[in-house]
């Protein structure tokens, strides 16, 4: 599953995810280098969804110039779950994502999901806050729920970013676990573009930016096309 949307497990460097809210911005991403354009709403917090008008829009203005993904919310339960990402992949994207809390993560009748998620044919990666102390430990049961990734990300936009929440070490930890059960693994949440050498050292199979890249460093502000291409640039090095 990981490979259909164009990722592998042992890629040499971590590819750039870029949050966008409308055409524009996905167009202007997916020109700069983006290889995910991620769409969600940043008014809306750290999994603000989009209506599914808008992403049909963002995923045929992108044309297959990048993978297109797209934010399906904070499930409240197994069938919200279940809903909430059959109505994301009908919007024809590459790649759901869904954010978990501990309680559903580690709920042992996710495994039921597995016939759900392998019917849709779309990768979904389950999004873990950081605020809520991410473990290990719940990865096995998202393998066998049949999510292709996790990644984290920081529920609060305010102030504290990721390496505030949770230390290098247990960054990577969360990465390899990642890749020995074969999900691909995230890391985001207030990230600048000074941040891509260190989490680049993780093994991450993507880092994900909105603040970062957009004008003035305002996720709610427009995204910035020269900050995409200068990330491009600093994960180049990193490939070569």
């Amino acid at each position: 599953m990981p490979h259909a949307i164009g990722f592998s497990l042992d890629q040499p460097a971590p590819r750039l995810l870029v949050s966008v809210r409308d055409t524009r911005e996905a167009v202007e991403a997916a020109g700069a280098g983006a290889d995910l354009v991620d769409a969600k709403d940043p008014d809306e917090g750290a999994l603000g969804s989009l209506a599914p008008d808008t992403v049909r829009a963002i995923t045929l203005a992108v044309g297959g110039r990048a993978c297109v993904s797209a934010v399906a919310g904070e499930a409240a339960g197994l069938g919200d779950l279940v809903t909430r990402i059959r109505v994301t992949a009908a919007c024809g994207v590459g790649m759901v994502k869904v954010a978990l809390s501990p309680a559903l993560a580690a709920d042992p009748d996710l495994e039921r999901l597995a016939g759900a998620l392998g019917a849709l044919g779309t990768p979904t990666v389950a999004v873990l806050f950081a605020e809520d102390g991410p473990r290990t430990e719940w990865l096995p049961n998202l393998a066998l729920a049949g999510f292709a990734g996790a990644m984290i990300d920081t529920r609060g936009k305010a102030g504290l970013r990721l390496t505030d929440h949770l230390t290098l070490s247990a960054l990577t930890d969360f990465v390899m676990a990642c890749r020995r059960l074969g999900l691909l693994s995230g890391l985001a949440g207030s990230l600048t573009l000074d941040d891509i050498p260190r989490l680049s050292g993780c093994g991450p199979s993507y880092l994900g930016f909105r603040g970062g890249l957009s004008v003035g460093s305002d996720r709610r502000g427009r995204l910035d096309p020269a900050r995409v291409s200068e990330a491009r640039r600093r994960l180049a090095p990193v490939a070569a």
